[in-house]
């Protein structure tokens, strides 16, 4: 992958150093100040990476977000104060990750806990399989049995970590034993309602990429919308398989109703890669502000099992990676015409969010007597394309 577009383009995505705040044992007043003062007037939502020490939290998100290599992670210091990332991979995938260190006790009494799970989507408890996880069960049991009282919207994600150093009988064993005490202890405290969701993953694979595009599409509000454009877009193309990528971060944010296949997904992952290098070497242009992805990105790469990968730009952050025969390749007219369709229904979409947006904000600045109105507005914007409206 080239460095210098990664660095680029990831640039304008992701903040290049994570907006961090101090915390330590010896300095609760400090992190408590820190948290009340967080910058959370954006709204966005807030996906919690949490854990005990040494779970690989840090390297996820290393990895996901910022494009470190899984081998680099080796050498990553344990982290000793919460970490904050503004992640803005496109207009849908935009949200604060907050990396908590797994060593310092999150439940002091002097540390308002109600407040961060206040704002938060997500909450991803990270669990070390290679380790014993007696203690781990423990601590995510207290985690998410606070933070449902406190939010009982939030969504709760535990990635059964570092499994690649597991077999595939003992992976199914290690998910099995961690689910059954994971609800065990849960219907013990009578909080039958909240639902935990578990995944396998690992750094040197397409797992983690997978688990975190499940987290980061409950967080999407046009997910149903995109997710039924594809369905039509494949119906009527010939398509067996399609997924709509963030580019940077190979997150898939939808895709059609047929289920995911892990082999298919790495393929497109990996296609991604090959464009962005082939690219990078013989696609830029003299200008200095050329990228290596644009609206004239698009790739056909043949496979020797009569499939076709077909890749085409959807907008500045995303691509739309397709999987078919080569018979059905033949009407590639056909498939561009409907992919148009499909590129200008995304737009319309993406408007319609942003209208949204600009009309939550001049709800919230508008003065008492004219917030009626703004509501109005703010309803027409909403039904004309978002299927879970914010009224």
């Amino acid at each position: 992958m080239s460095i210098d577009y990664e660095e680029q383009l990831a640039g304008s995505l992701v903040d290049s150093f994570p907006k961090d705040f101090g915390y330590g044992v010896e300095n609760m007043d400090m992190m408590q100040e820190d948290l009340e003062n967080s910058p959370s007037a954006d709204n966005k939502p807030r996906i919690l990476l949490m854990g005990l020490r040494r779970s690989g939290k840090s390297s996820i998100q290393k990895v996901v977000f910022h494009k470190m290599s899984p081998n680099e992670t080796l050498f990553l210091e344990s982290t000793n104060k919460i970490c904050k990332d503004d992640i803005s991979g496109s207009s849908f995938v935009n949200f604060h990750i907050w990396d908590f260190p797994g060593q310092v006790d999150f439940f002091d009494p002097t540390f308002d806990y109600e407040m961060i799970f206040r704002g938060t989507g997500a909450l991803i408890f990270v669990i070390d399989a290679q380790d014993d996880y007696v203690e781990a069960l423990g601590r995510l049991h207290l985690t998410v049995s606070r933070a449902f009282r406190v939010n009982p919207e939030i969504n709760f994600e535990v990635f059964i970590h570092k499994v690649d150093g597991l077999s595939d009988d003992h992976k199914i064993e290690t998910q099995r034993d961690i689910h059954q005490r994971a609800n065990d202890d849960l219907a013990d405290a009578s909080l039958e309602k909240l639902h935990l969701s578990f995944y396998l993953t690992s750094i040197y694979d397409h797992s983690i990429f997978e688990a975190f595009s499940k987290v980061v599409q409950k967080l999407i509000p046009q997910l149903p919308t995109l997710e039924n454009l594809l369905n039509i877009f494949i119906s009527n193309s010939g398509i067996e398989k399609a997924f709509l990528f963030d580019v940077v971060s190979k997150i898939y944010i939808a895709t059609d109703s047929s289920p995911v296949d892990m082999q298919s997904y790495e393929l497109c992952c990996d296609m991604i890669d090959v464009v962005i290098d082939v690219s990078c070497i013989y696609g830029l242009k003299d200008d200095s502000n050329s990228n290596a992805y644009d609206k004239e990105s698009l790739a056909i790469i043949k496979l020797n099992n009569t499939t076709v990968l077909y890749l085409k730009e959807v907008t500045k952050f995303l691509a739309l990676v397709c999987i078919l025969r080569e018979e059905s390749f033949e009407r590639k007219g056909l498939i561009d015409y409907n992919f148009h369709c499909f590129r200008k229904a995304i737009h319309e979409v993406f408007e319609v969010s942003s209208a949204t947006q600009r009309t939550v904000a001049a709800v919230q600045s508008s003065p008492p007597h004219s917030s009626g109105n703004a509501l109005v507005r703010l309803k027409t914007a909403a039904m004309n394309g978002t299927p879970r409206s914010l009224v």
